[in-house]
C-alpha cells in the first residue's frame, strides 16, 4: 500500500514538476546573468566575454556582467560554473586552453570540459603571434630570431597566459622545431604576459593576436610571424610561420561560451540565439575583427564537435612531444 501511495503521489509531482521546469525555463532571464571569465581583466576571454555581455544584455532585458576569476589556467572558475545551477543565469567563456588543452594535458583536471559543462557557441578564433621586446630582442626576422635565441641561451625567457594555455604550446613546439630554449614565465592572462613582456622582464611570447594588436601597432612589441594558414588582417605585412620558414606550423586559438551541464536543450537554444545574436551584430564583429578576432558564432551542436575534435588534436600533441603540467 505505501509503494502505491509513493507512486501516485509521484506521478501527481511529475506534471507539477515539469510545469515547474518549464516555468522557470520561460521566465528566463529572471535576474541578473553573469559570464564568469577565467582570466585576469583586458585578455581574450574577457574581451569576448564582455563583447558579448554588453549586447545581450540589451537582446534579453536583464544586465549580463562579466566577473572575472582567474587561477590554475582556468581551472578556478570552470569549478565554479560546474557546481551552478543549469538555469541560464551563470554562463561562462573561456579559452582553448580551458576548454580543450587542460584536459589533454592534465590527467588530474578538477572537472571535465565536456562532462561538467554545456556547450553554448564557438565565440571567435584567431592566430597566435610571435612577438619580442624590440628593446631587448634586436631582430626582425624569423631566422635572425632562432639565431639570436641560441646565441643567448640559457639566458632568455618568454611569457605564457599559464600552463597548458596553446601559447605554451606553440612556444614548446616551436622550441622543439627550431632547437632553442627560452625558460616558461607563465602569467594569469594574457594581459598579464604581455606586460611584463612590454616591460622587458621577458623577452618574447606568443599570444592571441587579440591580445598584442594594439601593442604591436603602437610599437611597444614587434611581431615575427602569425601562426594562421594565412597572413592576419590587421598585420598584413607579417608573414605566416610557413612563409618565413617554419613548415606545417600553424596554430589557431579559440574563445568559447558554455554553461553548467545540464543545461535543458531548450534554454540552450534561447542563450545560443542571444549570444549569436550578440556576437554577429555589426558593431560586435566590426570590434573583434579590428583586434584580429574571426566571428564564428555557431550551434551549440557544432561547437561541441568541434570542441570534441580540439581535445583529440591537442592530446596527441601533448603526448607526442611529452609535454607534462608544470
Amino acid at each position: 500500500m505505501l509503494s502505491r501511495r509513493t507512486a501516485l503521489v509521484a506521478s501527481l509531482a511529475t506534471p507539477f514538476l515539469a510545469r515547474a521546469a518549464g516555468a522557470q525555463q520561460a521566465d528566463w532571464p529572471s535576474r541578473p546573468v553573469t559570464i564568469f571569465v577565467p582570466f585576469v581583466a583586458g585578455g581574450p576571454s574577457d574581451i569576448v566575454a564582455r563583447a558579448i555581455g554588453n549586447r545581450m544584455g540589451q537582446t534579453i532585458g536583464q544586465p549580463v556582467v562579466a566577473e572575472n576569476r582567474p587561477g590554475a589556467n582556468g581551472e578556478v572558475a570552470a569549478r565554479l560554473v560546474a557546481r551552478a545551477a543549469p538555469d541560464g543565469h551563470t554562463l561562462f567563456v573561456g579559452s582553448i586552453g580551458v576548454f580543450a588543452i587542460n584536459a589533454a594535458l592534465r590527467p588530474n583536471l578538477g572537472y571535465d570540459p565536456l562532462k561538467d559543462l554545456s556547450p553554448i557557441t564557438l565565440a571567435v578564433t584567431t592566430p597566435n603571434v610571435l612577438v619580442v621586446n624590440p628593446e631587448k630582442v634586436p631582430v626582425r626576422t624569423l631566422p635572425e630570431l632562432v639565431e639570436w635565441l641560441k646565441q643567448n641561451k640559457g639566458r632568455t625567457s618568454y611569457s605564457t597566459s599559464g600552463v597548458g594555455s596553446s601559447d605554451q604550446l606553440t612556444m614548446e613546439l616551436f622550441k622543439q622545431r627550431t632547437g632553442t630554449d627560452p625558460e616558461h614565465v607563465p602569467y594569469q592572462g594574457g594581459a598579464a604576459a604581455a606586460t611584463d613582456l612590454i616591460a622587458g622582464n621577458v623577452q618574447l611570447s606568443f599570444q592571441n593576436l587579440g591580445t598584442v594588436a594594439g601593442h604591436i601597432q603602437g610599437g611597444r612589441l614587434r611581431p615575427i610571424i602569425v601562426t594562421g594558414a594565412q597572413r592576419a588582417k590587421i598585420l598584413p605585412d607579417v608573414p605566416t610561420a610557413s612563409e618565413a620558414g617554419l613548415q606545417d606550423f600553424v596554430v589557431t586559438s579559440w574563445q568559447a561560451m558554455m554553461a553548467p551541464a545540464g543545461l535543458p536543450a531548450s534554454l540552450t537554444t534561447r542563450i545560443n540565439a542571444a549570444a549569436v545574436e550578440a556576437l554577429r551584430h555589426p558593431e560586435t564583429t566590426q570590434r573583434l575583427n579590428a583586434i584580429g578576432f574571426d566571428v564564428v558564432a555557431n550551434s551549440a551542436d557544432d561547437y561541441r564537435s568541434f570542441q570534441e575534435q580540439e581535445i583529440a588534436r591537442w592530446r596527441q600533441v601533448v603526448q607526442a612531444a611529452n609535454i607534462r603540467a608544470e
